[in-house]
C-alpha cells in the first residue's frame, strides 16, 4: 500500500528565491574576491628592462647669484606657469621657477650672507622653504611666510652651516603636495674650505651631477595627480622624471661620476642601486659629507632625503641607475599599496670611449657637527599618524614646542601607524642615535634632517637648537609625505633665549 506525503510543495517563487540567496552568498565574496585580485595585481609598478632611454638629461642652470657691493649674493627667483613637452607632441601644464619646470640650482659657500629675490608670478600665493637649510625662522619659508600672488619677498641670512646638497620647494598649508607637483623645486648647494680642499669630483654638470627624482602620471597632456584607490600614502606615479627629463641618459667622461640625489618625490621612498648590481661610495647624506667615504649597494631615500654618492665607470660601458623592491618593513597591504613592491629605471649613464683618470677617493672627508645627545637637556615624544603628530593636527595660531637656543634635545619619534612616514625637521641637522633600540645603519650615520620611520617602529634623534631666538616665528616639524603634511602631519617650535616664554604666532605675508 503505497503513502502519499502531507507536506505541501514550495511555491515556485519561494524556490527562486532561495536560489538567488545562495547565488549571491557564493558570488558576492567571488566578485569581492575578483576585484580586489584585479585592484592588487594592477598596483604593482615596474619599468624596468623596457625603459627606452632615448632623452639627453637635462642639467638646471647653476645659479651664482651676483655679488652686491657690501659682499652679499643675491639670486633672483620667479615662481611663475609654463608649459613643457615631457612627450613629443604632448604639453603640459606646469609651473616652475625662472623656467617652465623646476629651478636654477643655487650655490653658495659657508659665511657668505645671501639674499634672495623671490617673486611670485603664479595666480596664487605661494611660499618657498629653503629645505635643510640652518637660517633665522623669519626667513625659512615655511606656512607663516606665504608670498602673495603678484608680490615679493626678500628673506637674508648669512650660511653657516658645512658644505651640502640642500634644495627649496614651496610650503603653504595644505597645498604643498599640489605645488609641488606642479614643479616647483630645486637645488641648493653649499661649499666649504673642506670640501673644496678633498679631491672630489666637482664640476658641475659634468662630474657631479644633480639628480632630482620625481615620479608622475599623464592624463593625455596633462599630469594626472589624483591619488588611486588604497594609495593612503600619497600620489604614487607611474613613470619617473629626473630633472623634468623621461627616460633619461647622461654621456660621462670621467672615471668616478658623483650623484646628488634628491628624492623631490611627493609620496615615494626610492631603493636605489645599480642594474649590474655594482658598489657605489655614500660620501654625503642630508647635511653635508660623511666622516669618510661608505661602500653601498642599495640606498633607501624617502620623500625630502638627498644623498650624494659617488660611482665608477669603466671606458665604453653602460649602466642603469635603479629603484628596487622596497625592504622597509611594510605589512603585506603596504607593501603593494604604498609602492613597496615597484621597480623602476631611472637613468642610464653612458661611459666614452676613453675616460679622465680620477684619484681615489679620500679616506676621511669630513667632521660631524651633529650632536651625540650627551649633553640633552631633556627628551620629547612624538607619535606619528595621519590623525595629526601625538594625535593633534596643525593649528597655524597654535606653538606646540618651546626650544631653549644652544640646548640640546632628544626626540623619539615612533610611527604609529601601518603606513610609511617620516619626519622632517626645520632649521637643524640632527643625528640619528638608534633605530628601533639598535645602532643606526651606516646610511644613516651622517647628518641628516628628513628621517625615515617605518611601520611601528622607533628612532631616536640629538638635536641641537643653535637658534636665533624669534619667540614669535615658529619651525616646522612634519612628515615629509606631502598628502600626510597637507592632511595635519604637522607641528611647530620656536626657538627662545634661557628663560624666555613663547610669543604670539603671525602670519608674515608678502
Amino acid at each position: 500500500m503505497s503513502s502519499v506525503s502531507n507536506t505541501p510543495a514550495r511555491p515556485r517563487w519561494v524556490r527562486r528565491v532561495l536560489l538567488s540567496v545562495v547565488a549571491l552568498v557564493v558570488l558576492v565574496p567571488a566578485l569581492i574576491g575578483g576585484c580586489f585580485a584585479w585592484v592588487y595585481t594592477g598596483a604593482a609598478v615596474s619599468t624596468v628592462g623596457t625603459t627606452d632611454f632615448r632623452n639627453q638629461l637635462a642639467i638646471p642652470p647653476l645659479a651664482e647669484g651676483t655679488l652686491g657691493p657690501d659682499g652679499r649674493r643675491v639670486f633672483e627667483l620667479e615662481m611663475r606657469s609654463g608649459q613643457k613637452a615631457f612627450r613629443p607632441g604632448k604639453t603640459t601644464e606646469t609651473w616652475g621657477f625662472n623656467g617652465d619646470y623646476l629651478g636654477p640650482t643655487l650655490r653658495a659657500r659657508r659665511g657668505e650672507r645671501v639674499e634672495v629675490t623671490v617673486r611670485n608670478e603664479l595666480p596664487e600665493a605661494s611660499t618657498v622653504h629653503w629645505h635643510g637649510m640652518h637660517l633665522p625662522a623669519a626667513m625659512d619659508g615655511g606656512p607663516h611666510q606665504m608670498v602673495d600672488a603678484g608680490a615679493t619677498w626678500t628673506p637674508k641670512w648669512t650660511v653657516d652651516q658645512p658644505a651640502a646638497t640642500l634644495w627649496y620647494h614651496p610650503h603653504p598649508h595644505g597645498k604643498t603636495e599640489q605645488h609641488v607637483r606642479r614643479g616647483l623645486a630645486g637645488m641648493f648647494l653649499i661649499d666649504d674650505e673642506n670640501s673644496e680642499s678633498l679631491s672630489l669630483p666637482r664640476n658641475y654638470g659634468v662630474d657631479d651631477l644633480p639628480v632630482i627624482v620625481q615620479d608622475v602620471k599623464f592624463d593625455g597632456a596633462g599630469f594626472d595627480n589624483s591619488h588611486k584607490i588604497f594609495r593612503n600614502a600619497g600620489f604614487l606615479g607611474e613613470q619617473i622624471l629626473v630633472n623634468g627629463t623621461l627616460a633619461p641618459y647622461r654621456e660621462v667622461g670621467d672615471e668616478l661620476v658623483r650623484l646628488r640625489l634628491l628624492n623631490a618625490s611627493t609620496a615615494r621612498t626610492y631603493n636605489f642601486g645599480f642594474s649590474d648590481n655594482r658598489t657605489f661610495a655614500l660620501i654625503g647624506t642630508d647635511g653635508g659629507l660623511v666622516p669618510r667615504p661608505i661602500t653601498l649597494d642599495r640606498l633607501q631615500l624617502s620623500p625630502g632625503e638627498r644623498a650624494e654618492i659617488v660611482v665608477r665607470m669603466r671606458a665604453g660601458e653602460r649602466t642603469v641607475l635603479r629603484s628596487n623592491r622596497l625592504d622597509a618593513g611594510f605589512d603585506f597591504w603596504n607593501q603593494r599599496f604604498s609602492g613597496g613592491d615597484d621597480r623602476f629605471d631611472i637613468l642610464e649613464l653612458r661611459a666614452a670611449a676613453t675616460l679622465r683618470p680620477a684619484p681615489e677617493l679620500p679616506n676621511a672627508l669630513a667632521t660631524l657637527s651633529v650632536p651625540d645627545g650627551s649633553d640633552a637637556v631633556r627628551e620629547r615624544q612624538f607619535d606619528l599618524n595621519l590623525a595629526g603628530i601625538n594625535n593633534v593636527p596643525m593649528a597655524m595660531d597654535r606653538i606646540d614646542l618651546t626650544v631653549t637656543r644652544g640646548s640640546t634635545e632628544i626626540w623619539v619619534v615612533r610611527n604609529a601607524d601601518g603606513m610609511p612616514h617620516n619626519f622632517h625637521v626645520h632649521d637643524v641637522q640632527f643625528r640619528v642615535l638608534s633605530v628601533n633600540g639598535a645602532a643606526p645603519p651606516a646610511q644613516l650615520t651622517g647628518a641628516k634632517d628628513t628621517v625615515f620611520v617605518a611601520p611601528n617602529s622607533t628612532v631616536r634623534l640629538a638635536l641641537r637648537f643653535d637658534g636665533p631666538a624669534d619667540p614669535d616665528t615658529p619651525y616646522m616639524y612634519h612628515c615629509h609625505l606631502l598628502w600626510h603634511e597637507d592632511q595635519g602631519m604637522m607641528g611647530q617650535f620656536v626657538v627662545v633665549e634661557p628663560g624666555q616664554t613663547a610669543g604670539t604666532v603671525h602670519r608674515h605675508g608678502h
